[in-house]
């Protein structure tokens, strides 16, 4: 419904492109990442690939993609629009994500980003939950545009950034063309380069430190043979290491936790990541009732995640779920140091770290197309404007992943296996010599790149219809109607060894599925009173929309709202919405796959932990399947494998907002002044998640709860094997909180202009409920890290901004505030507040007709580092509420013609 953007039914926040310049970021992304009404979201700071293996969430890894989410409801509750119309979903070769894909946009094609910060499904359908970020595209210009910006870590010359926008436009007799191209290179981050990140824990120096951590994969082997928990003094080469039963002599000795290897340093803080791409919309009037519209897009990203060298884990207890756990080293084995063919029955497992192959690397390259086209109009009714519009869309998303430094496992059984068996290109493979006893050939025989692809495609027909109907003393009543289809496609397609069940890495299968939804709805605006005492003016408005998927069936979605200014300066407003999210492609047709969270076990005999502090946490864990005799004692710390996968019979998850608010612009203020304030209370019901693994354990050990317990798979030596994440409509979220927004602008004096902004969240509750045997367990995160999936849940954020303006001169001073929040694992360890500080001046001389700029920024200027954070997933931090470490510089040249 066209409407005045100064009186909006609803909260939204606008970033116009100068905004965004402020910021000094060069991903979109970042800067909407920012709101304080946002939570994070995957962003250029997630290294999971090979370290955390694919979400419980059906959409995969996500590597070198970008998402938002609002409300901190996750990226798959937040709807992202381009120019009000559906944007594809993203790829990135590991799973069939439910949301949009930031950095498959161009960012030079943007003109500006409102945020909705509303429940809005019956205004724009399914995923609308937290609210709608709708990216308004450059639809007019005149004549030639161009950027260029450097930018680095100061004193690291690291993470070095290149970002070049380009755009033209014309204009002439009812047609309008823009055009642009865009390059952006975001450089590496190495966590061995940052304090935080040298350990998997941070003030950890050493592997032997009691807080654990550290991989039992090393370099020279961890050997559990014949009772016995080994590792090598030293690497063999060149003879068979000597096995002496008693460990004092020979070259095996007994495996204690300095042994263990530092993974840490091997992984990226933030991942490299390269895009471009170009754009193109044209408008042609054919007269003053119709004009014909076009939008065309096309980007590619390439982008990578590391993580270090393969673990490798063989025998019944490695946990693999495949044939690297029940692998025998035959007797054979020109390598085999013990002189006895190695089973079940003599060995429970042995870990090397391929420290031979090099670094695993995932490197993604992702196509994207996106083209709408449509006509839109204008006509007369009884002396009322009406508007139409139908709209085509077609988008397309392609990933390929490619991984290096993976081994097959039916190769390496018969490389293990007896001799005889192994002719042809087959060589026997070395797995006890340690660090340089892996020849080249071995490699070349047993190792693999490993290669993955995936994709979406988005088919979507729009038609609408709005104007107004008849006069109410506040006005006339506007109505909108229309309806749409939609067809959403998605794949995914692992390397054929993984598919088999034969990879050393994460397993996964394919997938692949599709839905259409045909849908109609509806919005009115009814102005009740105008120019009244008390009563300026005051309008109800309402909206529903009946969808009718191919996956579940019908569903309806009503919202409705009151809008009352008192007197011409003050609005008070309240609305009532009910939403709607319809399963994802990922979540009903995503097969079965591994997440390792980051989490501990309470069931291990190490010190510390609470199966030595409770009696009763022994007795629940010996009958889970823990030894009674005490000897499974895995350190704290480590990384716990969840079976995730997806399920058919998934329904809708629904939700209702409340949203009550208020803006106060005085007329006395001329515009420079306003405040906005909005309380919000969200409920959400039949989730789709599984049960996190965190609290099944913790139900598991602490009441022995029989639901929590089945869900928890160990082996006979206590190791856990899995954990069910399978996807269930299972749960209920709960947040409420309010956001505050100042704006305030002097007028020209002789010291210059200045401006205030300040936007800020204040959070009151969120809350989780999963069921249990009896009941649900509630789980508040106010305050908290959750940590696995990493996030932070303060309870308050705000963004301020003073900018000062004195002929050529602007210098922007921004304030980003975070309060402090505790582990919600340990809630001992507390992560302190953080105040980041970013300074830009721009300087545009009026010799040169003010058609060039030239920016100087540094963000974080006083060089806060991130607070440390014991449970989240890696790099000891949270990447979705903090900066990396570091002050970063940058410098950017514009010019308009």
């Amino acid at each position: 419904m066209r409407r005045d953007p100064l009186d909006q039914p609803a909260p939204v926040v606008t970033l116009d492109a100068e905004t965004i310049a402020k910021t000094g970021l060069s991903s979109v992304a970042d800067v909407l990442q920012r709101l304080p009404s946002a939570a994070g979201g995957l962003n250029g700071k997630f290294n999971n690939s090979g370290n955390l293996g694919n979400p419980p969430d059906g959409g995969g890894v996500g590597a070198g993609s970008a998402t938002i989410d609002l409300r901190y409801l996750g990226a798959k509750r937040t709807l992202v629009l381009v120019d009000g119309v559906r944007y594809v979903n993203g790829a990135s070769a590991s799973g069939i994500p439910a949301s949009v894909d930031i950095n498959s946009i161009p960012d030079g094609m943007i003109e500006r980003i409102e945020v909705l910060q509303s429940a809005a499904s019956p205004l724009y359908g399914s995923d609308a939950i937290a609210g709608v970020v709708n990216i308004i595209t450059k639809s007019s210009q005149q004549g030639f545009k161009a950027s260029a910006q450097y930018g680095e870590y100061l004193g690291k010359g690291d993470g070095q950034t290149q970002n070049y926008q380009a755009s033209w436009g014309t204009g002439k007799d009812g047609v309008s063309l823009v055009v642009g191209a865009n390059y952006v290179r975001s450089g590496s981050v190495s966590a061995r380069d940052r304090s935080i990140s040298q350990f998997p824990n941070p003030g950890q120096t050493a592997c032997s430190d009691p807080i654990g951590g550290c991989s039992s994969a090393t370099p020279l082997g961890r050997f559990i043979v014949f009772g016995q928990n080994m590792t090598l003094r030293g690497p063999v080469v060149g003879r068979n290491p000597v096995y002496d039963p008693t460990l004092t002599t020979g070259d095996f000795k007994p495996f204690t936790s300095a042994d263990r290897f530092n993974f840490a340093p091997y992984n990226y803080f933030q991942t490299p990541n390269e895009r471009y791409g170009g754009f193109l919309n044209a408008k042609a009037e054919f007269s003053d009732a119709i004009e014909l519209k076009l939008t065309a897009v096309y980007n590619h990203r390439h982008s990578q995640n590391k993580a270090a060298f393969l673990p490798l884990f063989v025998g019944p207890d490695a946990g693999n779920g495949n044939l690297l756990d029940t692998i025998t080293i035959d007797a054979t084995n020109p390598y085999n140091p013990f002189g006895v063919t190695l089973d079940s029955s003599n060995y429970s497992f042995i870990a090397r770290r391929l420290v031979e192959a090099g670094q695993r690397t995932y490197t993604q390259d992702v196509d994207t197309f996106y083209v709408r086209g449509g006509f839109d109009g204008k006509f007369d009714v009884f002396g009322k404007k009406w508007y139409w519009d139908v709209t085509a869309v077609y988008g397309s998303n392609e990933a390929r992943q490619l991984f290096t430094g993976n081994v097959n496992a039916a190769k390496l059984a018969r490389a293990l296996g007896p001799v005889s068996a192994c002719t042809g290109d087959c060589v026997p493979f070395n797995i006890f010599g340690g660090v340089g006893s892996v020849t080249q050939a071995m490699l070349d025989y047993v190792g693999f790149d490993e290669r993955a692809a995936s994709g979406q495609n988005l088919y979507d027909f729009q038609a609408n219809l709005s104007g107004d109907l008849f006069d109410l003393p506040g006005g006339p009543v506007g109505i909108a109607i229309g309806a749409e289809h939609r067809v959403q496609q998605g794949y995914f397609t692992p390397d054929p060894v993984i598919q088999a069940g034969l990879g050393a890495d994460i397993p996964a299968q394919a997938a692949r599925g599709s839905f259409k939804v045909d849908e109609v709805y509806g919005e009115i605006r009814l102005p009740l009173l105008k120019d009244k005492p008390f009563f300026h003016s005051l309008e109800l408005n309402g909206a529903a929309r009946y969808s009718d998927y191919s996956t579940f069936g019908g569903n309806t979605t009503l919202t409705g709202g009151v809008q009352w200014k008192p007197v011409p300066d003050f609005m008070l407003r309240g609305s009532y919405g009910e939403s709607l999210r319809a399963p994802s492609i990922g979540e009903l047709y995503g097969a079965q796959s591994r997440f390792d969270a980051a989490l501990s076990d309470p069931c291990t005999n190490v010190p510390g932990s609470l199966y030595q502090s409770s009696a009763t946490v022994r007795t629940n864990c010996i009958a889970n399947g823990v030894p009674a005799n005490g000897s499974y004692q895995e350190p704290q710390g480590g990384q716990l494998p969840v079976l995730t996968g997806g399920n058919k019979a998934l329904k809708p998850e629904t939700a209702r907002t409340i949203l009550v608010g208020g803006v106060y612009s005085p007329d006395w203020a001329g515009g420079k002044f306003s405040l906005e304030v909005n309380y919000y209370d969200i409920k959400v019901k039949n989730t789709i998640q599984s049960i996190d693994a965190g609290v099944l354990l913790e139900r598991c050990a602490l009441t022995g709860d029989p639901l929590s317990c089945s869900a928890i798979k160990r082996t006979q030596s206590g190791f856990i094997s899995s954990i069910n994440g399978v996807l269930l409509n299972v749960g209920t979220l709960r947040t409420t909180g309010l956001d505050a927004t100042l704006n305030l602008r002097s007028g020209e004096t002789g010291a210059g202009a200045f401006g205030l902004s300040v936007n800020a969240n204040f959070l009151f509750k969120y809350q989780e409920s999963v069921p249990a045997t009896n009941g649900t367990t509630t789980t508040s995160y106010l305050g908290y890290e959750r940590g696995s999936p990493d996030q932070a849940y303060p309870r308050f954020k705000s963004t301020s901004v003073v900018d000062w303006t004195m002929g050529p001169v602007t210098a922007t001073l921004t304030g980003r505030y975070i309060s402090a929040v505790k582990e919600l694992s340990d809630t001992t360890k507390k992560l302190d507040s953080r105040f980041y500080t970013d300074v830009q001046i721009r300087f545009r001389p009026s010799f040169a007709d003010s058609r060039f700029a030239l920016t100087l920024g540094v963000n974080n200027v006083f060089d806060v580092n991130p607070p440390a954070c014991y449970s989240c997933s890696l790099n000891n931090y949270d990447p979705t509420t903090y900066d990396v470490p570091g002050q970063f510089g940058y410098l950017r040249l514009t010019y308009a013609m």
